[in-house]
């Protein structure tokens, strides 16, 4: 493996080799100002009058080219249009052929300076954030606030490039008017929600959206899941991925993701009734509930690792374990037993295969819908915690067929056996198990000239828009290296054991572990405890404690939307994680029971402050974490998605343990005393957060 210079230059197009990012040697330049300054020959200003110069310089060669290169394809299509217009007073079908994929030529050249763009944004994203941690200084803040919106700045080309997207769209057009000849004469434009299907204007598209690619609501979702993505994938990873993908595969990973999610949290508005039905304490919800997770903390590393040899048998597993905990969870009410009833939750957590979910994206869909994978995944996750309460609040009826007791508290349990059953059976008939590595590698080899074309095709993975916080956010553990460039085989690798991955941790990693742990704890805390605190205070029933859960669920996806739409086009992602650090803050705060009497309107509005401004927390957090986490984390057992699940899963068990603990003190003290190690945790978050980015900068 090799560090990012060597990278870019091995994926350099040789004939174009001098008009890419000269990024080796503005690499040197930096370290030589750094030296300087410290010499004391050097003054702060002159280092960035200098270096912004030395930029301007860089893209302004790239621009040009990218120019003169557009021009002459812009020759090529206007020639080829020429044969098309004389076309139509005698057509050919052969010679349509031909003209077809001479046009198919011009948008492969086109793919050609689409990647070489893409490239040199990348370059240009790396050499700004070494600048700043190298020197402490908002540099890149000051750089593309000054070029983005200048009326001569060359940084426009590289980031609208709308001489590409006309380009693009001429191909595109005379591809449709020449497919349309052999049967439907309606243009791309009387039909613009039809795609036209050709897999050269696809990919073109493709490139297209990941050069004009900012925080969309589809990014901002996907980037919950924490699926981690290689910079540069290869030709052969992208042929491997196609061939190990089936649709259905991802859909019943999807499903095994929404049926878990219902499962966590069906039982949630009637955990406190289940428990007292038995003779234990209301709060005893909290270990009820909490079962689940502490099972989970074992069950993500041992499927996590099963993963690297199958992902059939896991998911077989995972849905006979999760049938017979459901039926263990049911039957626990006739034979009055609290173990049995833990013990059936407990089954459920064993039964936890979102690390193969997980593992199944990241590993075996495509790049091309990763990213609309990835949302899925989030999206079926959010959708089952809405959908568990509700079905819950739906199940409100008693009645009893032989010795088998069916009412709110066991239907959960038998509804969900049901479900899982289901799901094995559909499992076992549509699933297909992808094929291995070694398999897919030693299949029939592709000619080189394909394998240059379907790379230039597949482009890489990043979004390469150039943002004011990305310099913070890419791999901080990336390597400085100067001559060589070069690192060890052996420091690549994944790591091996929970011991090493946790060594691999920056210290603003592990901030942003901590934050995901506070957000993690604090919302459970406020659904594992809510049918207890609002049946005391309020009086509620179990059906209005599952309308109030389902609603909060609800407001997950329309909350990504604002945020991954509009929030963070408009502010920097450290600036939306503070500031949702503060809000879930004051939801906490404004949850203390402290003026009698309690109110619903305090309860529901502080609730929801917490619980949306969490969700926010979430989505950004997880972006963060995903790219500055180390490479080493993208793949094997030990992967960045199994330590922020490890995080997330221990804050729920240690959550719904301080449930359990505090009702020994009684439901009147219960909330106070829930909610104060949540507060403690948060605050300390938002200092380690400050901390962490005034060290930054």
């Amino acid at each position: 493996m090799v560090a990012f210079g060597k990278k870019l230059k091995d994926r350099q197009i040789q004939e174009w080799q001098g008009y890419y990012i000269n990024y080796k040697l503005m690499k040197k330049k930096v370290k030589q100002y750094s030296n300087q300054i410290k010499a004391g020959a050097l003054d702060r200003r002159h280092v960035l009058k200098d270096f912004s110069r030395m930029l301007d310089n860089q893209i302004e060669r790239i621009v040009l080219f990218m120019l003169e290169q557009q021009g002459v394809l812009a020759s090529r299509i206007s020639e080829l249009n020429k044969q098309q217009d004389s076309l139509q007073e005698q057509p050919d079908i052969s010679k349509i052929t031909e003209l077809r994929e001479a046009y198919r030529d011009v948008g492969r050249d086109l793919l050609k300076l689409l990647f070489f763009v893409e490239i040199n944004a990348i370059g240009l994203r790396k050499i700004l954030k070494k600048f700043d941690k190298r020197f402490g200084y908002r540099f890149t803040d000051y750089y593309v606030k000054t070029r983005a919106n200048h009326p001569y700045s060359q940084l426009q080309q590289v980031f609208k490039h709308v001489g590409l997207g006309a380009v693009v769209g001429a191909i595109s057009r005379n591809l449709a008017d020449l497919q349309d000849r052999q049967g439907s004469y309606l243009s791309i434009y009387d039909q613009p929600s039809l795609p036209l299907q050709d897999s050269v204007v696809d990919s073109m598209q493709a490139a297209v959206d990941r050069l004009s690619h900012s925080t969309n609501f589809l990014n901002f979702l996907a980037q919950h899941a924490l699926i981690m993505q290689e910079e540069f994938p290869t030709p052969v990873e992208e042929q491997v991925d196609d061939q190990r993908y089936h649709f259905m595969s991802l859909l019943l990973n999807l499903a095994n993701t929404f049926l878990y999610m219902v499962n966590t949290y069906i039982i949630v508005p009637t955990a406190d009734d289940y428990s007292m039905s038995l003779g234990a304490a209301a709060t005893v919800c909290g270990i009820v509930i909490g079962a689940m997770a502490i099972a989970q903390i074992f069950s993500s590393v041992y499927f996590s690792a099963w993963s690297n040899r199958s992902y059939f048998r896991p998911l077989v597993f995972s849905s006979i374990v999760l049938f017979v905990g459901n039926i263990m969870y049911a039957l626990a009410y006739d034979l009055q037993s609290i173990p049995v009833l833990l013990l059936g939750r407990i089954f459920c957590g064993l039964g936890s295969a979102r690390a193969v979910n997980r593992r199944y994206i990241s590993d075996c869909v495509p790049l091309k819908i990763r990213m609309q994978a990835s949302a899925g995944f989030v999206s079926a996750s959010a959708l089952g915690m809405a959908c568990g309460p509700a079905l819950a609040g739906l199940l409100q009826t008693n009645f009893k067929i032989y010795k088998f007791t069916f009412n709110q508290d066991t239907l959960p349990g038998w509804l969900m056996a049901f479900a899982w059953l289901i799901y094995l059976i559909w499992l076992w008939i549509s699933f297909r198990e992808p094929a291995t590595e070694t398999e897919v590698n030693t299949g029939p080899q592709e000619p080189a000239n394909n394998v240059e074309n379907d790379a230039l095709e597949k482009g890489v993975t990043q979004p390469l828009l150039l943002k004011a916080e990305d310099h913070q956010q890419d791999d901080e553990n990336d390597q400085e290296y100067d001559e060589s460039e070069e690192a060890p085989e052996e420091s690549r690798q994944p790591a091996n054991s929970l011991a090493e991955a946790y060594s691999l941790l920056t210290p603003s990693v592990k901030v942003q572990l901590l934050i995901y742990f506070m957000l993690k704890y604090a919302m459970e805390i406020l659904l594992s405890e809510s049918s207890v605190v609002t049946t005391y205070y309020f009086g509620w029933s179990t059906g209005t404690v599952a309308i109030f859960l389902a609603c909060l669920g609800l407001t997950v996806l329309p909350i990504n939307v604002v945020v991954g739409s509009y929030i963070s086009n408009m502010f920097q992602d450290r600036q939306i994680l503070l500031a949702s650090e503060i809000m879930v803050l004051l939801g906490i705060l404004g949850s203390f029971h402290v003026v009698s009497p309690y109110t619903v309107p305090q309860y529901v509005i502080s609730g929801l402050i917490m619980f949306v401004a969490a969700e926010v927390l979430e989505g950004v957090n997880l972006s963060l974490l995903s790219r500055v986490m180390s490479s080493r984390l993208s793949r094997g057992t030990y992967n960045g998605g199994l330590l922020s699940t490890e995080a997330g899963t221990i804050a729920r068990v240690i959550a719904d343990a301080t449930i359990t603990v505090a009702g020994y003190l009684g439901q009147s003290r219960l909330l106070n005393v829930t909610l104060l190690p949540s507060l403690l945790i948060c605050v300390a978050s938002i200092i380690a957060t400050c901390y962490t980015y005034n060290s930054l900068y």
